[in-house]
């Protein structure tokens, strides 16, 4: 039942609930509006966010004809911060959501793998999809487009990849379909970019880096990733974080010293969500220093 009085933080202990989740520490509930997927903050009313979020939309897109547009919205419940993720530690959230969420990225190309590293997610991929059955691979060659990383499927020929896949299928025979998700996550967690949000910039500041770049946001901090080696040019921890801005077509973002430190500036639409994410996992990690501080101080009066 959700009402006026209902918070954001009351509709995530709902949900985990509801799923058996160990925790609903990073859990975000999300609202979907034109183009737009925004978490809502944990602390404020459900409706009184609707409300609010409608009225910018539609001063930000008037319309044209003097007709005032109707917009509708969508909510999900997704993990937003990654920062205490382990999985097999709350199998029911990383079989419902950790998978899900992850499965596009590693399929976008986002992550650094190798082919041999490819092969094997791909049949765990497959396992998750058709259980035992080699039928879908070995008669649908299409079906690689669907388990391997876009920009790799054309490192080899298709009857290649069939014929590794097939074989570590095999490999994979006592494997359940739940257990072949939870084994995905256990292999790219391994990756410094596990559980990152990734966006595509063009960023105009620093010309040792690539004008088109990737932003990986995780646990680690922000990092800069060649879009086509996928490798990890820098990364900036958000203790170095010290100011960022974003709008309708930016994201700005300032490490170290105000003064002496340098800046980022990117071209995206999606400043909006990158900024809310900084925001939200420099704020937990401010959180749990304070925390340690009080546990420390108390442990002191103690003593």
């Amino acid at each position: 039942m959700v009402d006026s009085s209902t918070k954001a933080r009351d509709l995530v202990k709902t949900v985990v609930e509801r799923l058996n989740l160990l925790s609903g520490q990073g859990f975000s509930i999300f609202v979907k509006i034109a183009d737009k997927a925004i978490s809502v903050p944990e602390a404020d009313f459900f409706f009184d966010f609707i409300r609010s979020l409608t009225e910018w939309i539609k001063k930000a897109r008037p319309a044209r004809d003097g007709t005032t547009p109707n917009y509708s919205y969508q909510v999900f419940f997704m993990r937003k911060l990654w920062t205490h993720v382990v999985p097999g530690r709350d199998r029911n959230a990383d079989v419902i959501f950790h998978f899900h969420q992850e499965l596009p990225k590693f399929l976008r190309g986002w992550h650094k793998c190798d082919k041999s590293q490819a092969a094997n997610l791909a049949a765990l991929i497959y396992r998750t999809r058709f259980g035992k059955s080699k039928h879908e691979l070995t008669t649908v060659p299409q079906v690689i487009s669907e388990i391997v990383p876009f920009d790799m499927i054309k490192a080899q020929p298709i009857k290649d990849w069939i014929k590794s896949i097939d074989k570590l299928h095999t490999k994979q025979s006592k494997m359940s379909q739940e257990d072949a998700k939870l084994e995905f996550l256990k292999e790219t967690f391994k990756w410094p970019t596990f559980g990152s949000t990734f966006f595509e910039v063009k960023q105009s500041t620093d010309q040792n880096y690539p004008e088109l770049l990737l932003i990986a946001i995780n646990k680690q901090g922000v990092s800069l990733i060649h879009r086509q080696t996928k490798e990890i040019l820098v990364t900036h921890a958000f203790s170095k974080i010290s100011n960022w801005s974003s709008g309708n077509t930016y994201f700005h973002m300032t490490i170290g010293n105000l003064v002496k430190g340098s800046k980022l500036l990117c071209e995206t639409a999606l400043g909006y969500k990158m900024d809310d994410l900084l925001t939200s996992y420099i704020f937990t990690m401010v959180e749990t220093i304070n925390k340690q501080r009080t546990v420390r101080g108390k442990k002191q009066l103690k003593g």
